[in-house]
């Protein structure tokens, strides 16, 4: 008999369990011959033994080689070494130059797009001044749990384990509808909402079905890069409009539109304008919506924060009061509760949803169930509700700390107007300080903060980023305050 105990080397501390070490063991001195085609093993009680193991590990094992071909099972006569399996002869590589080479660059042509590169935003360890994320401490994870673990005795498990409705599980779209009723003024059902895995799969699948080669897509001058570049994937050509303390400016548009002849679609974040934080006011909404009519062009709305607003009297989305189904409503949960929370979706007409729907087959089948269903359990016993009005309070207090702060301390090197809503701060620099250097060295001290590249249109020199601060506890926000007003000092 071979000597399995030296053969099969356990690491009974290891997080891979006993029994798959025994069989990847087993499997790889079949591989290199150790063990011959048509071996028979030892019996599961004497392997056991050898190896001090219990039986059932041993068991389990074999099951699992069962399992994957490389051992047969013989009525009454025990476990054996398959006899037929496929006999491996490795062959000597190509020289290492050009297997080092297939692994950076592939042997086929791709167009690499350049728009494409951005850097990917990741909430990391130690203080930020972010983009605007909220306090995953304040996430309901408890209230999630519970409903996370409800799935598993809701309903019958070959229905809510298998394949779903590809427009998201029935019962968020069902809350998630009389949700938006209540506290935005729409008028939708369930038919007229899609789940999708955050607002920007919304804004893609939206951009994919409008768009043509060619098609004229508007935008504020500042705006988000997460839809631009996803409007110039689906072949747009970008015009943008001029931008001010009132949103975008839609007499500018309505000269766009004559001169053009043809526009397509408007993208807009009216609620807090992207970057600078700024309401659409209510007049340049209406002007919008007729504009929509007159000229046919579909208005996308980004509502990524309505649910922060600290005024007590929030405008309406535009959606609420579109009486021709000119406009794509789309929303996310992601800067409601948290990130890692990949729950955004549109509304629209039934059509446009459906055809949306569609379209998210061929490249996701369907969202996260059972995600889905524990945002769907919170928003029915109203944790959700409670959740939002607590990170509401909490985001007040924090914005009027910060731009406290901001006067106070950083008064002589910035300029602000303190937010109606959001969780960022659109603050504009002394001409006189580097953004980016300024950066730079509060990310050697431990503070994260947008360099503001992204945020300023080409050839204007606005030297301005968002700060966030909702993400902050106010002792946090003081220490990062603190930290740029000892790195501006220290540089003039």
């Amino acid at each position: 008999m071979l000597p399995f105990k030296s053969l099969l080397q356990l690491d009974k501390s290891s997080v891979t369990p006993i029994f798959i070490q025994v069989s990847e063991q087993l499997s790889r001195l079949i591989r290199a011959g150790t063990l011959g085609a048509g071996q028979r093993l030892p019996g599961t009680r004497q392997l056991a033994d050898l190896l001090d193991l219990n039986r059932q590990t041993i068991v389990a094992a074999y099951g699992e080689g069962l399992a994957q071909g490389w051992l047969e099972s013989r009525s009454g006569s025990g476990t054996y070494v398959a006899t037929h399996f496929p006999e491996v002869k490795p062959q000597a590589f190509v020289e290492k130059k050009a297997d080092e080479q297939r692994r950076t660059q592939p042997g086929y042509a791709f167009e690499s797009v350049t728009f494409l590169v951005r850097p990917v935003l990741t909430t990391g360890a130690g203080l930020h001044l972010d983009d605007g994320f909220p306090d995953i401490r304040l996430a309901p994870m408890e209230e999630l749990s519970r409903a996370y673990r409800s799935y598993f005795r809701w309903g019958n498990p070959q229905a809510h384990f298998g394949y779903g409705d590809t427009k998201g599980h029935p019962l968020l779209r069902e809350q998630l509808s009389r949700h938006l009723n209540e506290t935005r003024g729409l008028q939708t059902t369930p038919d007229n909402i899609m789940i999708t895995r955050g607002s920007i799969m919304g804004l893609h699948l939206t951009g994919q079905v409008l768009l043509r080669s060619g098609d004229v897509v508007v935008t504020g001058e500042m705006t988000w890069a997460g839809a631009t570049m996803n409007f110039q994937k689906a072949g747009a050509s970008l015009r943008t409009v001029p931008v001010d303390q009132h949103g975008i400016d839609v007499n500018a548009l309505a000269e766009l539109c004559k001169q053009e002849g043809s526009v397509r679609m408007v993208y807009v974040t009216p609620h807090h304008h992207y970057p600078t934080t700024v309401t659409l006011r209510p007049d340049r909404r209406i002007q919008l919506l007729q504009l929509a009519e007159v000229y046919k062009f579909a208005i996308l709305e980004d509502d990524y924060d309505y649910d922060f607003h600290y005024l007590s009297r929030p405008i309406l989305p535009l959606a609420s009061a579109d009486p021709r189904g000119m406009v794509v409503y789309v929303g996310s949960l992601t800067k409601s509760v948290a990130p890692a929370f990949r729950i955004g979706y549109v509304v629209a007409p039934a059509a446009f949803i459906d055809e949306l729907a569609r379209l998210r087959r061929i490249i996701d089948r369907q969202g996260d169930p059972m995600l889905e269903f524990a945002i769907g359990q919170l928003f029915k016993s109203r944790d959700m509700k409670r959740h939002f009005r607590k990170s509401l309070r909490t985001y007040h207090d924090r914005r009027d700390r910060f731009c406290d702060l901001l006067a106070t301390e950083l008064g002589d090197a910035v300029q602000f107007t303190k937010p109606d809503g959001g969780m960022a701060v659109w603050t504009r620099f002394d001409p006189s300080i580097d953004i980016e250097a300024l950066a730079t060295q509060a990310g050697q001290q431990g503070l994260y903060l947008s360099n503001g590249l992204a945020h300023n249109p080409p050839g204007q020199q606005l030297n301005g980023t968002r700060l966030g601060f909702a993400s902050s506890t106010e002792e946090e926000l003081e220490r990062s305050v603190t930290i740029l007003k000892k790195i501006i000092r220290k540089n003039d």
